[in-house]
């Protein structure tokens, strides 16, 4: 007798600007899935936070909905929520009735706020469903920009000139602020909110007039932004996949199709190259790789990360520049395509993640309907 598919909640959309990003690299994952051994549940998140019905956010996922966070295409009245506890996910109809939605594990791919931040892994841990991907602790860590850095320097890992501050004392003083901070740092310089991904709210700052709308823009998305000295670098990237035995991939190189790589270059104008693997020599490609296993463990990480370098040009350092909990798995993403240029191809790097989070889950006690809940 055939063993039964396991059931994998796919969770994406969500309301961070990221929402579009999510819904690609949804595709992603469903269209590399074997159909054989997995049965895909979709859960869509829309604009608002709602968590869509199956039958509902499987018409997103396919494209026959304009998008997840439009009401007229996508709500039938119904939604699902987490019931703590450890029973899983009910949806909710209409009519007031509710129903189990069942599942086995939930893979995320919400990128951004409130899905790689450590909220949803905080929920999915209440209500005992084994998750893809690093616990409430890690995520928080590795999408707060200031965390992160502050636990890397704390253990060593090197990391470039950069300070932060909040949107309270810059109200207090805008041009003060503005003036020290290009001061401490020097020019050029990057803004970025603390929390945010795929270089959204990002602003590059050649000159001092710049500082201060650099500033306002990255905490129009946060009340934190950090600052960080703008480094004559090549862009590095490694893959991490794993849990308490972490490897890391082989390094790529980012040759960004603008002054530097933002959202644009990432997802829109697609003339970006990407070099896999990266031209280094081995010691340089050996720190690399090292480095980001240890960045990996620095957070509490688990199941997978993206961690970014800069390799800095005329003294060869490798800095540690940030570390991503749940990278893109669009078709032009750097995680998957790391991981197959060390051997890994996108079906086999699914099955492993699903496998490392069921580990994680019978290791911490999660249950689910076949999981002893």
């Amino acid at each position: 007798m055939r063993e039964a598919r396991l059931r994998v909640g796919l969770l994406f959309g969500g309301a961070s600007v990221e929402h579009e990003v999510s819904v690609s690299s949804a595709r992603g994952v469903a269209e590399g899935l074997d159909a054989e051994r997995y049965e895909i549940v979709p859960l869509a998140v829309a604009g608002d936070g709602r968590w869509l019905s199956p039958e509902r956010s499987r018409r997103a996922l396919e494209g026959r909905a304009a998008r997840t966070d439009d009401p007229a295409e996508v709500d039938d009245g119904a939604r699902v929520v987490a019931d703590p506890g450890g029973k899983g996910l009910l949806r909710l109809d209409a009519d007031g009735r509710a129903r189990p939605v069942p599942i086995d594990v939930l893979f995320p791919v919400l990128h951004g706020w409130g899905g790689e931040d450590g909220r949803v892994q905080g929920l999915l841990d209440l209500a005992g469903i084994p998750c893809v991907g690093a616990g409430v602790l890690g995520s928080a860590l590795g999408m707060d920009k200031i965390s992160a850095k502050s636990v890397f320097e704390s253990r060593g890992l090197p990391v470039g000139a950069w300070t932060w501050i909040d949107r309270a004392r810059f109200e207090r003083d805008p041009s003060g602020s503005s003036a020290r901070i290009a001061d401490e740092i020097g020019l050029p310089l990057f803004v970025k909110p603390s929390n945010g991904g795929s270089s959204v709210g990002v602003s590059r700052v050649g000159d001092a007039d710049g500082v201060r709308p650099a500033l306002l823009a990255a905490l129009a998305l946060d009340r934190r932004a950090v600052v960080e000295a703008a480094i004559d670098a090549r862009e590095i990237e490694c893959a991490v996949l794993g849990n308490d035995d972490p490897e890391a991939s082989v390094p790529g190189e980012i040759l960004p199709s603008r002054e530097f790589y933002d959202y644009a270059a990432k997802y829109e104008d697609g003339t970006s190259r990407l070099l896999i693997p990266a031209p280094l020599d081995a010691p340089t490609a050996s720190t690399v790789r090292r480095i980001a296993v240890e960045a990996f463990r620095a957070l509490d990480l688990a199941g997978m990360a993206r961690v970014d370098f800069f390799l800095e040009r005329g003294s060869g350092r490798v800095l540690l520049n940030e570390v991503n909990t749940l990278p893109g798995f669009t078709g032009i993403s750097m995680y998957p395509k790391l991981w197959a240029a060390t051997g890994v191809p996108y079906p086999g790097l699914l099955d492993r993640l699903l496998r490392l989070a069921l580990e994680r889950a019978r290791v911490s006690g999660a249950r689910t309907s076949r999981l002893g809940g």
